[in-house]
């Protein structure tokens, strides 16, 4: 083994940039923080497509992953940030936290520190938001967040807003507060529309300048090393191709929910029949890790704009419609928003749209890694709205996106293009949506914490492995179930928690 650090952090990403910046808050915390793509120090250095916060980044700093929605579809891109910042460098820059149940959901599976009440203040100290001081918000954490005013908002966003309330929805002026439902501005991390990412607002010069903290980027991480089932440190692999092992006190795994799991099997921990299939002997069995895949269902429809309503350079988001379903049991399990443009990987489209992304789905994916190689890429198999409640709510959010339409300002500035009207008011609609839904792009799940006697967790409240010493995770791979919001800020959050942890000794 080469060199030796108190802690190795694999991932510099949403969880992993926080947890370096807030354990080397301590000089006596020596960390090693890995990331496989590239690393940009300055905001001056950052490429076109990171700054820009008016949309996400598709191509340019991506893992090339792709994801079967469904057994009825063909596989579609599943972006993934490979790049210091992770996802966080490529995203929508939604910041929203969701609501308190999310979180007590979690407590009441036996994860007690993982209450709203005790996940609040984790929140409040990631933020500063630029419009609201109260109880509920932070005003002097890494991360700004602000709502677009009513005269920043493009036409086919205000329009949004305006049907809402036309149809009876309620007004929502803060996304983030505990009661919040109803219509309005997105909290966003973006500011004169760039996006303000975790590299960004935790690494920052004066971080990167700690005697602490070393930032290796360009390094893949090939396995965890163990000595019996205690981790000492892992294999990485240089951008030259040298293989080489980095000794550690600690491993902390934070490389997202797509990638933690195959780390984890290819080191020797997960369920032994596929340890077996992989040929990579048994550190500890561990039957929960890449078993189940959660995800936010998203669905659409899109309608061909007049002259002047949809300019490809127009935020992509900047508007909310947040409810409860009908007979859900969660608040705001439903989400709808307006689409300014439909931008893909390989195209752009001057259509607008609206969306609509189901917040609690009854139903999960698999993610599979067909061999042990680094490489060699997951088998995502999201099974999107395969479950008939996820389709019954993804029918009733765009049946209410549908009625949005109809509404004489939308009507003024769009018509329906796709899917047909005629399927679009027919019983059609709901096969429709089932053959045509995508992924919210919010994969999570797949290294769940869970209660000591809980046979479906991979991890305890702290993030500890089972059946291993000195390894954890700290990413959104940890969520039991997946929150009713973007999964950004909730990881930012997780990463908060364990970076205060790590840092004053908790685990």
């Amino acid at each position: 083994m080469v060199e030796g650090f108190d802690t190795v952090v694999v991932g510099a990403g949403a969880a992993g940039a926080v947890i370096a910046a807030r354990m080397t808050e301590r000089g006596d915390r020596q960390v090693l923080l890995l990331e496989a793509g590239p690393d940009y120090a300055t905001p001056e250095s950052l490429p076109q497509d990171l700054r820009d916060g008016t949309r996400n980044s598709l191509v340019a700093h991506d893992w090339g992953y792709t994801h079967s929605p469904n057994a009825r579809q063909v596989r579609f891109p599943m972006p993934r940030g490979k790049v210091v910042g992770g996802s966080s460098a490529v995203n929508t820059c939604i910041g929203l936290r969701g609501v308190p149940s999310d979180y007590d959901e979690w407590a009441a599976r036996g994860l007690a520190p993982w209450s709203w009440a005790q996940c609040l203040p984790a929140f409040k100290r990631l933020e500063t938001d630029l419009d609201r001081r109260d109880e509920w918000h932070g005003t002097d954490g890494p991360v700004p967040l602000r709502r677009h005013t009513p005269d920043e908002l493009v036409p086919w966003q205000a329009a949004f807003l305006e049907a809402a309330a036309a149809i009876g929805m309620p007004r929502c002026d803060d996304t983030n507060h505990p009661e919040a439902k109803g219509y309005g501005p997105h909290a966003m991390n973006k500011i004169d529309g760039e996006r303000m990412s975790a590299a960004r607002c935790y690494l920052t010069p004066e971080v990167r300048r700690r005697a602490n903290l070393t930032l290796r980027a360009r390094t893949l991480v090939r396995r965890v090393v163990f000595r019996q089932r205690r981790a000492v440190g892992v294999e990485v692999e240089s951008a030259s191709g040298r293989v080489y092992t980095i000794a550690a006190k600690r491993v902390v795994l934070c490389a997202g929910a797509l990638a933690t799991p195959g780390v984890l099997l290819r080191s020797g921990v997960g369920p032994r029949a596929e340890l077996d299939r992989l040929g990579v002997a048994v550190v500890s069995e561990v039957g929960a890790v890449a078993r189940r895949l959660l995800d936010h269902p998203g669905a659409a429809f899109f309608l061909w704009p007049k002259k002047g309503v949809c300019d490809l350079l127009h935020p992509l988001i900047q508007t909310t419609l947040r409810l409860r379903s009908k007979d859900g049991e969660h608040e705001n399990d439903l989400q709808l928003q307006a689409g300014s443009a439909v931008l893909m990987p390989t195209m752009n489209l001057p259509l607008v749209s609206i969306m609509c992304q189901v917040g609690k789905p009854a139903g999960y994916g698999l993610i599979r890694y067909p061999s042990a190689d680094v490489r060699a890429r997951p088998e995502i198999r999201s099974r999107l709205l395969d479950h008939p409640t996820d389709r019954a709510r993804a029918l009733e959010a765009l049946e209410i996106g549908r009625a949005m339409a109809e509404t004489p300002v939308m009507r003024d500035l769009a018509r329906v293009v796709w899917p047909p009207p005629g399927v679009l008011a027919s019983e059609r609609f709901s096969r429709w949506i089932w053959a045509f839904c995508d992924s919210g792009y919010h994969p999570c799940g797949t290294v769940p914490m869970g209660a000591d006697d809980d046979p479906d967790a991979a991890t305890d409240a702290y993030g500890r492995v089972r059946g291993t010493e000195g390894l954890l995770v700290a990413d959104a791979s940890l969520m039991p179930t997946v929150p009713t919001a973007n999964t950004h800020l909730p990881t930012l959050m997780i990463g908060e928690r364990f970076g205060e942890w790590l840092r004053d000794g908790v685990v």
